[in-house]
């Protein structure tokens, strides 16, 4: 028993020593959040604790440098942000390392909460493939699942295997302490080298916010009217695609792009896939509509 925590011990310090000085805080105080660097002057975190196109980036070192993203996409939850990054070593990034995860495999998660000193914790995979709901609502899929306990102010930073090679970006907390992490997959890779040249994440919009099916079920029910799968429009956000062609609050939408919709996640993944101009069902009270969106 004294040798396997020696090793965890070890493995521990030895990334800490390694990893440790390119991990940063972003903001002032716990309530912001932690970075990685991926590059000369480039630094990796979770758009959702940026705010504005600025932020204040904290070195191991006690350097604080003021920082510029470069992008953000808000829907996988995560932002480039350019720096002043000095002689702050890059992580290394193998997008095989993540392909080859299992549950049970050892990690370790680093934070710099804020910029108030570096954490490292150990942990295993618990799960692989899961997903959770970006700040947009959208679906993130093939999150890694693990057990690396992280404080508050830990979004943003690195989870890596034993021998310091980025495997995720630590992202939300689940019920139970469990962390989420974006997978550092090729794709993730693709997507941040776009953030780095300023390409924006371009994804279709409706302009709408929408509540949750069960939600829809029950206030259909209140008013007499019969059941019917779908997601309820609760808000029409002004000038939007969905304003412009008429989509009101209380629209009951049930089919896009030809495809039914029954949950969030069918409208997302209906959009993701449809052209210029899109055609949705609704139904308002009890009379079906289609109508044309132009996504733009």
């Amino acid at each position: 028993m004294n040798q396997v925590l020696e090793a965890i011990q070890e493995a521990v310090a030895g990334v800490a020593e390694r990893v440790g000085p390119a991990v940063v805080g972003l903001g002032r105080g716990w309530a912001r959040g932690s970075g990685v660097v991926i590059g000369e002057g480039r630094v990796l975190t979770a758009a959702h604790v940026l705010r504005g196109d600025e932020a204040t980036v904290t070195f191991a070192d006690g350097r604080i440098a003021a920082g510029r993203v470069l992008g953000a996409d808000t829907d996988l939850d995560v932002a480039v942000v350019e720096t002043e990054t000095g002689d702050a070593p890059v992580v290394e990034w193998d997008a095989d390392a993540v392909v080859q995860l299992s549950v049970g495999t050892p990690v370790l998660a680093l934070a710099n909460p804020g910029g108030h000193g570096l954490r490292t914790t150990f942990g295993l995979v618990t799960a692989t493939g899961r997903s959770f709901r970006g700040p947009r609502g959208r679906r993130i899929p093939g999150s890694i699942e693990h057990s690396a306990p992280l404080p508050r102010g830990s979004s943003g930073g690195p989870l890596v295997d034993s021998d310091g090679r980025l495997l995720g970006l630590n992202a939300v907390r689940r019920e139970g302490g469990l962390i989420l992490a974006v997978p550092a997959d090729d794709a993730l890779r693709r997507r941040v080298d776009a953030l780095a040249r300023g390409e924006a994440a371009e994804r279709p919009r409706l302009g709408v916010a929408l509540a949750h099916p069960r939600s829809a079920r029950k206030l259909r029910a209140a008013v007499g009217l019969p059941e019917r799968d779908g997601v309820l429009v609760r808000g029409v956000v002004d000038d939007s695609p969905a304003a412009r062609a008429g989509i009101e609050r209380g629209d009951l939408i049930v089919a896009a792009a030809g495809k039914d919709v029954a949950a969030v996640d069918d409208l997302f993944d209906a959009l993701d896939g449809a052209p210029a101009t899109v055609t949705l069902r609704l139904v308002r009270g009890a009379e079906e509509r289609d109508v044309e969106v132009a996504l733009g």
